[in-house]
């Protein structure tokens, strides 16, 4: 068979996402595999155990990122990465991460079965801690691997139940003590792809099956908080009032407005958390505090919002009598994905006839950290009514295959492209 004619083994990838699904699995269905849980830890070991059986070589870097290695005929030149991560939220899904590790295991499996032969060493990387968890330490595998992560960061950090996550690192078989020597530099690798779900009902709703990302969302998060007056919720009438929650619900509904009125849809707005002082049914609120988020996929989409939303808070400090305080806690810029992965896989989706919608990626990934050291794409596949995060979360089989094709056929495209 030539390499054109090469396909994934449908059948043998939705048995590995089955089997991957039952660690962690909880009562409600949804899978509790928080980093370095021992769900988590047997997860690893099955999947090193996968890769051992199709004779990779297999190492665990000092961030506790798996990597599996295929040696290529040139060894001179650098690898081509592709993976994802195999860590869920809390009662998450079976999908999210672990669909592009699994892929990724599936390409391995086609390439070894039919001998294939690259020029490039192809490296599947399963990256620790892509997710928010109790370390409070997200996309800690990429960001360790592109030194956006040091040794200083990880020291004395406790999870809640006040295990060191370094002591965790090394049940996962990190090195803390070495932990920047997971680095890698940009003459080790020629490019890396990363297979995700969407999270969203872009590809869904156009009946698409395969998305490719043209760049990841840039986030602004800043803390806010607004001061007013404690006082009698009974005996203060209504126009004496310096209420700091019925202020701070003004300017959340006016982040949200601005973010509507702006003309790129995938510009998004969120305070997903809120504190009140000293929050009694009794008493007008002193303080109210919350994070609000914006998202979009340049930077000038974000300072319009954030220009557009200052202008609303001066109005309502003045209107209220409040005072606003405002700090910025992460300013990450977007994330262009490279433009020859770009234009190879959208030619490798239109070579196997498939469908494929150009599109940015409105949630962060390990591949916005990766796109720093190296030439970087994704593929998405369509999440059913958008769902993620959750237990129902999920993706037809049909649209995984064509996603994993082309992820197989990219890989080999850019193996022959790519001389560096």
């Amino acid at each position: 068979m030539g390499k054109k004619q090469l396909r994934v083994n449908t059948a043998r990838l939705e048995q590995s996402i089955h089997a991957l699904a039952m660690f962690g699995r909880n009562e409600h269905g949804g899978l509790d595999r928080t980093t370095f849980t021992p769900a988590e830890l047997a997860a690893r070991d099955w999947l090193k155990d996968q890769l051992a059986r199709i004779a990779l070589e297999i190492r665990v870097d000092q961030a506790a990122n798996i990597w599996a290695v295929r040696k290529g005929n040139e060894p001179i030149l650098p690898a081509i990465a592709f993976g994802s991560h195999i860590d869920t939220v809390p009662n998450g899904g079976k999908y999210d991460g672990a669909l592009g590790v699994l892929i990724a295991l599936e390409v391995m499996r086609v390439l070894q079965e039919h001998e294939i032969i690259t020029r490039h060493p192809l490296e599947l990387v399963s990256f620790s801690a892509e997710e928010p968890n109790p370390f409070g330490l997200s996309t800690f595998g990429s960001r360790a691997v592109t030194k956006k992560l040091k040794r200083t960061d990880i020291m004395d950090v406790k999870n809640p139940a006040g295990q060191l996550l370094t002591d965790a690192l090394r049940s996962a078989g990190g090195d803390p003590d070495r932990f920047e020597d997971a680095a890698r530099g940009p003459e080790e690798l020629s490019a890396f792809l990363e297979v995700h779900i969407e999270q969203g009902k872009r590809l869904l709703e156009r009946n698409i099956p395969v998305g490719v990302v043209t760049a990841i969302t840039g986030i602004y998060r800043e803390t806010v908080m607004v001061s007013g007056e404690a006082n009698h919720a009974g005996t203060t009438l209504m126009e004496d009032r310096k209420d700091a929650l019925t202020a701070s619900c003004g300017i959340v509904l006016s982040l949200e407005k601005v973010c509507r009125n702006h003309p790129a849809s995938e510009v998004v707005g969120t305070v997903g958390r809120m504190v009140i002082t000293p929050n009694a049914a009794n008493i007008i609120p002193e303080k109210a505090w919350f994070i609000a988020e914006i998202r979009g996929k340049s930077r000038k989409e974000i300072q319009e919002v954030i220009t557009a939303w200052e202008s609303c808070i001066s109005v309502i400090e003045k209107e209220r009598g409040a005072i606003v305080q405002r700090t910025v806690m992460l300013d990450q810029p977007p994330a262009p994905m490279d433009d020859e992965v770009i234009r190879v896989s959208q030619e490798q989706a239109h070579l196997l006839g498939y469908p494929f919608q150009l599109l940015g990626s409105m949630a962060g990934h390990d591949a916005a950290h990766m796109a720093s050291i190296t030439r970087s794409g994704m593929l998405f596949v369509p999440s059913i009514d958008g769902k993620s995060h959750c237990p129902d979360e999920e993706s037809r089989m049909e649209d995984i295959e064509k996603a994993a094709n082309v992820l197989l056929h990219t890989i080999l495209e850019l193996d022959q492209r790519l001389d560096r």
